[in-house]
């Protein structure tokens, strides 16, 4: 008994809600990981929803979201100056507003690194339907979500969080720089910012530089050269022809996950997505 209560008080379960996130497909993430490997990677972290399910030892995130990044190292340093002030936060859309505003003041930039996880941790527990998108200036522009009673502070999450970030490798860099770190036998799982499924339905906008189609061929290219040195990958993204062209030499399986964020509510619901990987 003993053994499952110590289980139970180290669950980690993601700490934001992210567009695409992972926890659905997590059986079949699972199931198609391989059997054994060295180190785990996770470029474009996002949620990081596999990564709180492995608690891999000696991990590496990364992604070139700055507040993102930034709220996972707050996490891992500071969790409980992290956790104080989570508790000043109020909800309601006067008081949200004035908090996403903030990033259009002077004011943002006194922001220690606290509160900036602090804000976004609001944000994204408060925001209409947990996105995350900035404009081309940065500044963060999804309305109130009108919630009821959103969990803002979820501290024994986050302290079991700490934890395991305290053993993993925290970096704000583009995915390509995983090619300096990583050695024979790694593992390194993918979850790009999708190609979209049509004109209207592209959810890139996680920096004020988005995630097109160039940067799309440059992952491939970054994924042959991880088969080339023998690091074993794994990349999720949409079921359409071009990421169904690009990965034509890899092993390409469908997938189902529901989409509920879609300005076209044909588009919700029941769709195929890939799972790519270079091992059997």
């Amino acid at each position: 008994m003993a053994v499952v209560l110590e289980q139970l008080k180290n669950e980690t379960y993601p700490i934001i809600k992210w567009v695409g996130g992972k926890r659905q497909l997590m059986f079949e993430l699972l199931k198609n990981m391989p059997k054994s490997y060295n180190r785990y990677f996770e470029p474009f972290i996002g949620g990081g929803a596999l990564f709180f399910e492995l608690q891999p030892q000696n991990g590496y995130i990364s992604d070139m979201n700055e507040e993102l990044i930034n709220l996972y190292l707050t996490v891992r340093d500071n969790v409980y100056e992290l956790i104080s002030d989570l508790n000043k936060h109020e909800v309601s859309k006067e008081y949200f507003l004035e908090i996403r505003n903030l990033d259009r003041t002077e004011k943002y930039s006194t922001l220690s690194n606290v509160e900036k996880a602090s804000r976004f941790i609001y944000l994204n527990r408060t925001c209409f339907n947990g996105l995350y998108r900035v404009n081309s200036q940065g500044q963060f522009n999804v309305p109130f979500g009108n919630y009821k009673n959103p969990r803002i502070v979820d501290a024994d999450n986050l302290i079991n969080c700490s934890k395991l970030l305290k053993n993993t490798e925290v970096k704000c860099t583009d995915f390509s720089t995983i090619l300096e770190k990583v050695h024979k036998g790694d593992f390194v799982y993918f979850d790009p910012p999708y190609v979209p499924l049509n004109e209207t339905s592209s959810f890139t906008s996680y920096t004020k530089d988005g995630f097109d189609i160039d940067m799309q061929f440059k992952l491939r290219e970054v994924c042959d050269e991880l088969d080339a040195m023998g690091v074993m990958f794994m990349l999720s993204n949409s079921d359409t022809k071009l990421v169904n062209e690009l990965y034509e030499n890899y092993k390409i399986k469908k997938v189902f996950a529901s989409r509920a964020v879609n300005a076209n509510a044909n588009g919700r619901g029941k769709i195929t997505e890939v799972l790519v990987r270079n091992y059997k």
